[in-house]
């Protein structure tokens, strides 16, 4: 593990040096990630290296280092700030811990119901507000890449939300994730993604949640006997940028880099759903684990039992923010 101290020298040294890749050719962005590269969040990434290649005819190498061999999910975003890396593509409540809490908000359970309404969002003027509080903090943000929808998984059946009580569950570090988790009776454990499949082997916890795609590539599906495509959440990311670092780069490679970055964004959201169809095809082959569609009514059980949590966050997220994205997506709690 990577202690802040050896951030800290890295930082040091990526600094003492950051004159001489100027100078030189080709400039050299790490960009770093915690999933594997055959996820949309991986194959954008890749996309993202080739085509920043390309546009900048050489000027720019973008190296690419997926599942977590650089920095684990809790020390990556030290690391941009410190300008150890250059880019990263964190889960969205990865920038509550900085203080920008409103990120927060794409953790609500059920605040999305299909692409088209996120999409209203991360591609709007909501989106580009949130981005633009990254700022202060060293950071700047570049595009929303999606991941996809939850589903749950664990090693009994969960059709209705007493299924859930009692149960041990992985939750990325999110206190909106926490919450939604309490009002379902499960006991949320906190832990880094890269840990996961073994915690779930050996009993640590019983479940978690994830898109089909991160939860096929890890072979989460090896050591869990049931999921339930309940499409409760999204997880999504924000491909970010160390701000210093970019500000620093020539115009004319910042805007190739943007193009690169609007095409790789195409390839992340286009994928993300048939990525995720194509996982959990592959786990349904495997016969390991079981795969239940909850039918409409045990969906509204699961969403009633969930939807207050937006409420409860309202002083944390801000009731602001909350009531902007059910304007966009047009969504009333009041009439579940």
């Amino acid at each position: 593990m990577f202690s802040t101290r050896r951030i800290l020298l890295a930082a040091a040294v990526a600094a003492t040096l950051a004159p001489v890749a100027y100078a030189q050719s080709p400039i050299v962005i790490k960009f770093s990630h915690v999933v594997a590269a055959d996820t949309p969040k991986g194959k954008a990434a890749e996309f993202f290296a080739k085509r920043a290649g390309e546009l900048t005819k050489g000027k720019v190498k973008v190296e690419v280092f997926p599942n977590s061999q650089l920095y684990k999910d809790k020390e990556e975003m030290e690391a941009l700030q410190l300008g150890s890396v250059q880019m990263l593509a964190p889960s969205l409540s990865k920038f509550a811990p900085l203080g920008v809490k409103e990120f927060e908000v794409f953790d609500l359970p059920y605040i999305f119901d299909n692409y088209p309404e996120l999409h209203k969002v991360t591609q709007g003027a909501l989106g580009k507000s949130l981005l633009a509080k990254l700022e202060p903090k060293g950071i700047t943000g570049l595009a929303y890449w999606d991941n996809g929808f939850k589903s749950f998984s664990s090693n009994r059946p969960m059709h209705k939300p007493e299924d859930f009580k009692g149960l041990k569950m992985r939750i990325q570090s999110s206190k909106v994730l926490d919450a939604q988790m309490r009002a379902l009776g499960v006991v949320p454990q906190v832990m880094a993604f890269s840990e996961v499949y073994q915690a779930l082997q050996t009993g640590v916890v019983d479940g978690t949640e994830n898109p089909h795609s991160n939860l096929y590539t890890q072979k989460m599906h090896e050591v869990q006997k049931h999921i339930t495509v309940s499409d409760h959440g999204y997880l999504g990311y924000a491909v970010v940028v160390n701000k210093k670092f970019w500000d620093g780069l020539p115009a004319d490679v910042r805007g190739q880099l943007d193009a690169a970055m609007a095409e790789a964004t195409k390839v992340a959201n286009d994928s993300a759903r048939a990525l995720n169809d194509e996982a959990l095809a592959k786990v349904k082959a495997t016969g390991k684990t079981e795969i239940y569609t909850p039918t409409a009514a045990e969906r509204l059980a699961l969403k009633k039992a969930l939807v207050p949590v937006h409420k409860q966050m309202e002083s944390r997220i801000g009731a602001e923010t909350i009531q902007q994205i059910y304007k966009e997506t047009d969504f009333d709690p009041a009439k579940l």
